[in-house]
């Protein structure tokens, strides 16, 4: 009897051995347990938020843009500096209008004549020049019409034998007036005994 019961037990084991095998196949659960692996949490990054809004700093730096090189051909215009901001213009003074002298009298001798005629005498008048300018603007100075003095003695010409005689006056002992030509020995070289010779040679320009 103990023969037949030892195969019924060795089969009733191997049963049981099976479906205990198929029960673990069934049940997930009974798996081996597979090893657990730790994430940490992972914080969002500020630019993948939409609604976050850029600061100053976090900003990427606007790429510098630079504009076209000219040709190499170009030619460059020049350019006209301005006035400075908050400088003033500078201003010129006007240019004084042109002296204008009397007219001589009709008839009358030059100044140059005059010096030429001394001269033409054997008189000395050297280093003539005109100081025409020196009668003033519009006769207001003193009123001559022009003037050529030299180092021996200076000619003055009057519009008029008026004009010409108060000067003369005015130069009393220095001075020879024949017509509305006045001789002037205040600047000149000339001596006293040879100033006669001079007044002699205006008077033949009459």
């Amino acid at each position: 009897m103990s023969h037949r019961i030892l195969p019924a037990v060795a089969l009733l084991v191997v049963t049981v051995a099976l479906t205990a095998c198929g029960a673990d196949r069934d049940d997930p659960q009974a798996a081996a347990p597979t090893p657990s692996v730790v994430v940490p949490p992972v914080e969002p990054s500020p630019t993948s938020d939409p609604d976050a809004v850029p600061t100053g700093d976090a900003s990427p730096a606007a790429p510098a843009t630079s504009s076209p090189a000219a040709p190499g051909n170009a030619t460059a215009r020049p350019t006209t500096a301005g006035p400075e901001a908050g400088g003033t213009t500078e201003r010129r003074p006007p240019s004084p209008p042109p002296v204008v002298l009397p007219p001589r009298q009709a008839g009358a001798p030059t100044g140059r004549e005059v010096v030429a005629a001394f001269r033409a005498a054997g008189l000395k008048a050297a280093n003539a020049r005109d100081r025409s300018i020196d009668c003033g603007p519009d006769g207001l100075g003193l009123g001559c019409s022009e003037i050529v003095t030299t180092d021996q003695v200076t000619v003055y010409v009057f519009p008029d034998e008026s004009s010409a005689d108060d000067l003369a006056e005015r130069w009393s002992g220095a001075a020879y007036r024949s017509g509305t030509v006045v001789l002037n020995y205040l600047e000149a070289k000339t001596p006293p005994a040879e100033r006669p010779r001079y007044e002699k040679v205006l008077d033949t320009l009459r």
